[in-house]
């Protein structure tokens, strides 16, 4: 079915909240506000209900004028959407001789730049986002922060050091990876002793320091109402570049969160505050901030029929959920004699575990058994935390089982059909919104440019020196089109409120030497179908703006049907 018929078709619901407002959401409900709050399920601004189709462009602070800011955010706002996620973080150990940095990490303290290198150019991307009517969910540190030579290596190797060896595509301009922002491990590598990956969430020192950097970039926008919301960070989870201590678990996370998001709202008490996790659950565990249940609803009337409730999830109905899928899968091939063909997705880059899975976990996988040391449905009960948010990344993590009776491509867009109705689950659950905050599929043209969030290099390079060069890796661009469309309407008919796409690609910047834009970039590029000059970094994700990708006015489709469904 076309696209646009697809979306016709969809029409959205509302949500009736399952659990008691908090008294964060209680202070939100009051008198239409400027600043995007919250209402029960739903996202409010200026008195009416708001929900969105965004994208991310975490090297917006990073451009070379503020020209290119402008021209990105107006061409972005052309195509209706309506919010950009974005890195409000750069962290550097030296200070670089050209390009964009936010603080200096080294020899034991930390040092802001507010010069015109510095926050100013954050400055520059707030006041023109409000120019085009646009709102920025900006995330304040990164879980990535990958340094081969430093991380891992058993010799004294200089923290500063960069691996430019052949096949490490390292070669790029600091800034052009998602990762090469500095983030959560270049506090710990500067000021943990041990330095593990999870002394970012509970060492003193690192927490102030941490803290520090969150209050002066908060209060500086508290009365912005170009700001969508506070993103406490990018993928926090035990793991990372450094690895994580055996004591790493889920309360740690959910703690750190809680610790973070009270400080935030201390600081500015006019934005909402988010976490920036994948989303990942941990069935049966304990929790720091356990769901109160509601008391029993008034009974339906007669001859009405209530849908039921979504429940907390529980290892025994994951399991059952999903052999009663792949049972309908088998009796639907039987009667129709189908079984397509599909693409291998190559997937789990990132997604170890920090310990070792018991047999008893086996049969729920790592997306629901906490060995990420995520718990979704711990952190969206944080009282300071507005909205639940996840992501969506079948190349790079597992988001379920593998049904066996299909091919890969049918499994990665089911899977992500389910991730997307659990997710929305969990905030009818708790009564929050829930927000996608970045999904995405590389295709075959994109492969030789796809950088896992924990790789320096791109695996299906020219230059890569490893052995996974062999084609085809990822989707073709139909396949893609087809998994957005589908996750978009997911999203609308089973009640999410914002789905972010990972990422906006720009062409026509302006090139600087050794910046994120440079005049020429060696090891790397953009997909074939985008070209000129002056082009805007691509991890693997970037779709093409310029106006022929299929892929651009689905997108620009979606936001518009979400945004009929806030009116």
């Amino acid at each position: 079915m076309h696209p646009a018929l697809i979306w016709q078709a969809v029409c959205g619901a509302l949500l009736v909240s399952a659990a008691s407002p908090t008294r964060t959401q209680a202070k939100r409900s009051a008198p239409p506000s400027k600043f995007v709050t919250t209402q029960g399920p739903h996202f409010m601004v200026n008195g009416s209900k708001f929900d969105f189709v965004g994208t991310n462009a975490y090297w917006l602070a990073a451009l070379n004028s503020e020209e290119d800011i402008d021209h990105t955010l107006g061409n972005i706002s052309a195509k209706g959407i309506k919010v950009v996620r974005t890195w409000a973080f750069n962290d550097v150990t030296t200070i670089p001789e050209n390009g964009t940095w936010f603080q200096l990490i080294a020899n034991g303290t930390t040092t802001i730049n507010n010069g015109t290198n510095g926050l100013q150019k954050l400055d520059a991307v707030v006041r023109l986002a409000e120019k085009h009517g646009l709102l920025l969910h900006f995330s304040l540190t990164n879980n990535w922060n990958p340094l081969p030579l430093v991380d891992n290596s058993t010799s004294g190797v200089s923290l500063s050091a960069r691996d430019v060896t052949n096949g490490t595509n390292n070669t790029l301009p600091r800034n052009f990876l998602s990762n090469d922002y500095g983030g959560m491990d270049v506090y710990v590598r500067e000021f943990a002793p041990n330095q593990m990956h999870d002394g970012f969430y509970t060492n003193e020192t690192i927490l102030s320091k941490f803290m520090n950097y969150t209050t002066q970039v908060v209060s500086r926008y508290v009365d912005s109402p170009a700001i969508f919301a506070w993103e406490i960070a990018n993928d926090p989870r035990c793991n990372s570049s450094v690895a994580s201590s055996p004591t790493c678990t889920t309360t740690t996370i959910t703690q750190f969160h809680s610790t973070v998001a009270q400080h935030i709202s201390t600081v500015d008490p006019n934005h909402l505050v988010a976490s920036g996790t994948q989303g990942f659950f941990c069935a049966d565990c304990t929790k720091l901030f356990p769901r109160v249940v509601p008391p029993p609803q008034t009974s339906p009337a007669p001859n009405s029929r209530r849908a039921a409730a979504p429940k907390p999830l529980t290892r025994r109905s994951i399991i059952q959920e999903r052999k009663e899928a792949f049972k309908k899968t088998r009796q639907l091939q039987k009667r129709t004699g189908s079984e397509t063909g599909g693409i291998r997705i190559r997937g789990r880059w990132v997604s170890t575990e920090t310990r070792r899975q018991s047999a008893d976990d086996q049969g729920v996988g790592s997306a629901f058994d906490g060995s990420q040391g995520v718990d979704s449905e711990d952190i969206i009960n944080i009282p300071e935390i507005g909205f639940g948010t996840f992501q969506l990344f079948p190349d790079q993590n597992s988001y379920g089982v593998d049904d066996p009776s299909l091919p890969a491509f049918n499994n990665t867009l089911n899977q992500g059909l389910d991730w997307i109705r659990r997710q929305a689950d969990l905030g009818k659950l708790f009564g929050k919104p829930v927000s996608l905050t970045g999904f995405g599929l590389v295709t075959q043209a994109n492969a030789p440019f796809f950088v896992p969030f924990n790789e320096t290099q791109a695996p299906f390079g020219s230059d890569s020196s490893s052995n996974q060069t062999q084609q085809p890796f990822g989707v073709t661009d139909a396949q893609q089109n087809d998994a957005y469309t589908q996750w978009l309407e997911a999203g609308l008919s089973n009640g999410l409120q914002g789905m972010v796409q990972y990422q906006w690609s720009q062409a026509n910047l302006t090139t600087a030497v050794g910046t994120v834009v440079s005049p020429t970039v060696s090891g790397t590029g953009v997909s074939p179908t985008v070209t000129g000059t002056g082009l805007s970094p691509n991890d693997g994700y970037a779709i093409n703006s310029i106006g022929a990708d299929p892929l651009v006015n689905t997108i620009q489709q979606a936001a518009q049907q979400f945004g009929a469904d806030s009116n």
